[in-house]
C-alpha cells in the first residue's frame, strides 16, 4: 500500500455542508466538513468554559500532592506543578487554534493522523483510550481514599461498585445532563479553592486555633526532599493532576459554535492553573509537613494533605467540607474520562481504525457502542485496589496515565507545528485561520521539547526508581505506557505499510474543517481581545 493510498484511506468519509442556525436568523457556520458524526451539538460556551476549567481537578491534586510531597519536598512539588502549568497552557493554545477549524469527535487523535502519520494517530487513540479507562479505575479506587476517612466500615468493593454505577448514570443520561452535572461539579471545585487559599494562609500565619505560625518552616528545612530524583517522581503525579485540560478539545466536535466556545476555554487556562495547581500546591507546602505520616502515601491515615491541614489546625468542619469537595472532584474526574473514552474510540472508528460500528449514537447523542466497553473495562480495573493499598495502586495508575498524557500533549504540539507548516507551504495565509494563537510558534516547540524531556526523565526513574533497588517488575509496571505506545505504532506502521510520515504539500486542509462566516469571527475576535477579559468571561459566562 503506497502512502498515498494510506493517507487516502483515512480520509473523512463524508463532506457535507452544514448550515447551523441559532434561532435568529443567522447563520454562524456556513460549511462544516466534519459533519459526519451522529453525535449531537448540545453544548454551550458556559458548558466547555467549565468543564474546561474544572475537568482535570480530581485526585491528582486534592490527594496526590501528599506523595508528592513526601517525595519531592516543598520545593519539589511547587516547581513540578509550575514547569507542568507552562507544558498544558502551551498545548491548550495548540489545541485551541485546531479544535476551533477541526472539532472533531477525537480531536487530537484525528489532527495526528491527519497531520503527521496514522500510524502516530492510531497509536495515540488507543493510548488515550486506555489513559481514559486507567483514569476512571484510578478515581473509583480514589472513593475508598476519601470515604475512609469518614468511615471504614464499608467494603472497598461496595463503594466502587455503587460509584461505579453514579459515573455510568452521569454518562448514560445524555450530553447535555452530563454537562449540567460537570458544571455543578466546577463551579464547587473553582469556588472552594479560594476558600482553600485563603485559610491555608491564615493556618500558615498562625491564625487558626491548633498550631502556631508555620510560614516557610518546611522550606526552610529541607526543600528538595531526596534530591534531583525526589523531584523526578514528582513530575508523573503533577502530569496526572494537570491530564485531561486537554478535554476541551474533545467537547468542541459537540458545541454549537467552537469559534465562540474554545478560545474562551483556552483563555481561562491561566487561571486554572494559577489557582488551583500553582497556589494550591503553595498551600501544601505552607501547613503541611512532608515527614507527616498520614499524608496520602505515608504510613498513617493516607489523607489529602488538604483534609490535615485543615485537621491539625483544629478546623474539624473545613476537613470535612473539604473531604467532600474531594469526594466530588473525583467522580466528576471520573464521568469526564467516560465521555472522553467514549469519543476516543468514536473517531478512531471515523478514520478506520476502530469497528465502525462505534461511530454509531442514539437521538441523544450517546455512542453507546463506544461508550459500554470504556465504561466497563474502567470499572472493572479499579477492583485492584481490593487487595492493594490506594497509595499503591494510585502510584502504578498515575505513572502509567502521566506517561500516555505526555505522549497525548507532545502529539498535539506536534500536529500544530505540522498544520501550520502544511498551511504555509500550500500558500495560504495566517489570516485566513479562524482562530489564531498568541503563542505560536514557541508555545508549540516548548510543549513538545518538554514532552520529550520528560519521557526520557521517567525511563531513568523506571530504571533506578526512587528509594528501591532496580528491577524488571519496577520497570515494566512503571514505563509498560512507552511499551505499549511503542508496539502500537510500530504495528501499525507495518500494518500499513507506510513508511514516513504524510506530506504536508498534500495534506487536505479543507478535509474535517468547519467554516464560519467573516463577520462572525471578527465578532469573536472582539469579544476576545484581553488576556484578562477571557479569563473573567471564563468564569462569569
Amino acid at each position: 500500500m503506497s502512502d498515498s493510498d494510506v493517507e487516502k484511506k483515512f480520509e473523512y468519509p463524508d463532506q457535507k455542508v452544514f448550515d447551523q442556525s441559532h434561532g435568529h436568523g443567522q447563520i454562524d457556520i456556513v460549511e462544516d466538513h466534519g459533519a459526519d458524526s451522529q453525535l449531537q451539538r448540545q453544548l454551550s460556551t458556559r458548558h466547555i468554559t467549565m468543564i474546561a476549567l474544572g475537568s482535570s481537578i480530581g485526585m491528582g491534586l486534592w490527594l496526590g500532592s501528599g506523595s508528592s510531597l513526601a517525595s519531592g519536598g516543598p520545593a519539589g512539588i511547587f516547581i513540578g506543578y509550575l514547569l507542568s502549568g507552562t507544558m498544558i497552557w502551551a498545548v491548550s493554545h495548540s489545541i485551541g487554534e485546531m479544535a476551533v477549524m477541526y472539532p472533531l469527535p477525537s480531536a487530537f487523535v484525528q489532527w495526528s493522523n491527519k497531520f503527521v502519520d496514522p500510524a502516530c494517530g492510531f497509536a495515540l487513540g488507543y493510548a488515550y483510550w486506555m489513559n481514559y479507562f486507567i483514569t476512571i479505575a484510578n478515581e473509583l479506587q480514589a472513593v475508598n481514599t476519601v470515604l475512609s476517612f469518614w468511615t471504614t466500615a464499608v467494603p472497598i468493593a461496595a463503594w466502587m461498585s455503587i460509584f461505579w454505577v453514579v459515573i455510568i448514570l452521569v454518562n448514560v443520561l445524555g450530553v447535555k445532563f452530563f454537562a449540567e452535572i460537570e458544571v455543578v461539579c466546577s463551579m464547587i471545585k473553582f469556588g472552594w479553592i479560594f476558600v482553600v487559599i485563603i485559610s491555608g494562609i491564615v493556618i500558615s500565619a498562625g491564625g487558626a486555633p491548633g498550631h502556631g505560625a508555620i510560614g516557610f518552616r518546611y522550606w526552610n528545612q529541607d526543600p528538595f526532599t531526596n534530591g534531583f530524583k525526589g523531584f523526578l517522581s514528582v513530575m508523573p503525579t503533577c502530569i496526572f493532576a494537570m491530564a485531561g485540560s486537554e478535554n476541551a478539545g474533545l467537547v468542541a466536535s459537540e458545541t454549537r459554535n467552537p469559534r465562540r466556545s474554545v478560545p474562551k476555554a483556552v483563555g481561562s487556562i491561566w487561571l486554572r492553573l494559577s489557582l488551583f495547581y500553582i497556589m494550591g500546591s503553595l498551600i501544601v507546602t505552607i501547613t503541611v509537613s512532608p515527614t507527616n505520616p498520614d499524608i496520602f502515601g505515608g504510613s498513617g491515615t493516607n489523607a489529602s494533605p488538604f483534609v490535615i491541614a485543615y485537621r491539625e489546625a483544629a478546623l474539624p468542619a473545613l476537613a470535612h467540607i473539604m473531604n467532600a469537595v474531594i469526594f466530588i472532584s473525583v467522580l466528576s474526574t471520573g464521568s469526564i474520562s467516560g465521555f472522553g473514552g467514549s469519543r476516543t474510540l468514536l473517531g478512531l472508528s471515523q478514520i478506520g481504525m476502530a469497528p465502525r460500528i462505534m461511530q454509531k449514537a442514539d437521538s441523544w447523542g450517546r455512542p453507546w457502542y463506544a461508550l459500554i466497553p470504556t465504561l466497563v473495562i474502567g470499572g472493572g480495573l479499579s477492583y485492584l485496589n481490593v487487595n492493594y493499598s490506594g497509595a499503591e495502586v494510585f502510584s502504578w495508575f498515575s505513572n502509567l496515565t502521566s506517561l500516555f498524557t505526555l505522549f497525548g500533549w507532545g502529539m498535539i504540539c506536534l500536529s500544530h507545528i505540522r498544520m501550520r507548516h502544511a498551511w504555509k507551504i500550500q500558500g495560504r495565509s495566517v489570516e485566513d485561520l479562524p482562530w489564531k494563537t498568541w503563542t505560536w510558534p514557541w508555545g508549540a516547540y516548548w510543549g513538545l521539547f518538554w514532552c520529550i524531556v520528560l519521557i526520557i526523565a521517567e525511563f531513568y526513574l523506571a530504571l533506578w526508581p526512587l528509594g528501591e533497588k532496580p528491577s524488571a517488575e519496577h520497570f515494566f509496571s512503571t514505563y509498560v505506557s512507552v511499551i505499549a505506545i511503542v508496539i502500537c505504532y510500530l504495528g501499525a506502521k507495518i500494518y500499513y505499510r507506510q513508511r514516513r510520515w504524510v506530506d504536508t504539500a498534500t495534506i487536505d486542509l479543507d478535509a474535517g474543517r468547519r467554516f464560519y462566516k467573516d463577520q462572525e469571527i471578527e465578532e469573536c475576535d472582539a469579544k476576545n481581545k484581553s488576556w484578562a477579559k477571557k479569563g473573567l468571561e471564563a468564569i462569569w459566562s
